[in-house]
């Protein structure tokens, strides 16, 4: 009777050491996540200040500050899950996976004008993995998340592009934006109950639509549209949309 009680006494034991190592392990995952997010941020920031003459350089700045987030906060968060079952810490980390998938994205659209896809980017984690254990891979969900928030950085984007007097870039924004939303709409209603998805397409589509409205209005009505945008009127807004209820 006694080997059994120290038998449980030590299953207990190992199992309460296992919890606060877990715990321990998320606080660090969570740290690491809270950095990827707050230096993604600073990517997309540097990539608002593209404009007519400044494109290889802004760009060049972003890539090069995008790569140190990848080698400074991406490898400790990598370190961190090697070795152990990553999915279990999904959450911990996912808020600063979906920041950076926003601004990777973001840079690869303004230098190609096309769409990352995940194999990109988890092509572009392998370097920071250990070879000898399962690499982190980025969750699709993670994954349509961040796209998802792209389109808000793009409408912005494309407000301030026509600022500027550049309507071909805003129209190439618009046509990108609105064949994204329609392809994450195919794909959300086959997905799980997901609450953060199906918000993030309710604001998605709002950007596409405003988007829209500001290039049909300056193409309708030319270049007295653009003074317009520029004015520091606060009675004025180019993104005069109403909220739609889906």
């Amino acid at each position: 009777m006694m080997t059994t009680d120290s038998s449980l006494t030590d299953a207990f034991s190992n199992y309460a050491e296992y919890l606060n190592n877990l715990n321990d392990k998320r606080e660090r995952v969570v740290k690491a996540s809270r950095d990827i997010t707050m230096n993604s941020k600073k990517v997309i920031f540097q990539v608002h200040r593209i404009g007519k003459d400044n494109k290889d350089e802004v760009l060049e700045k972003a890539e090069n500050d995008l790569q140190a987030v990848r080698n400074k906060y991406i490898s400790r968060l990598v370190k961190e899950l090697n070795g152990t079952d990553f999915w279990k810490l999904r959450r911990a980390y996912s808020p600063g996976v979906q920041e950076y998938v926003e601004a990777a994205s973001f840079c690869k659209f303004c230098r190609t004008g096309t769409l990352l896809n995940i194999d990109e980017i988890n092509a572009s984690f392998l370097p920071l993995n250990n070879p000898s254990v399962d690499p982190l891979q980025i969750n699709i969900l993670d994954y349509l998340l961040g796209l998802a928030d792209l389109t808000g950085e793009l409408m912005r984007l494309a407000i301030s592009r026509i600022s500027d007097g550049e309507l071909d870039f805003a129209d190439k924004i618009c046509r990108f934006v609105r064949d994204l939303h329609r392809e994450l709409i195919l794909l959300v209603p086959d997905m799980d109950d997901n609450h953060d998805m199906k918000t993030k397409m309710d604001t998605m589509l709002q950007s596409v639509m405003k988007i829209e409205h500001a290039c049909f209005s300056v193409h309708v009505r030319g270049s007295e549209y653009i003074p317009l945008i520029r004015s520091n009127d606060p009675s004025f807004t180019p993104m005069e949309v109403p909220d739609i209820e889906l």
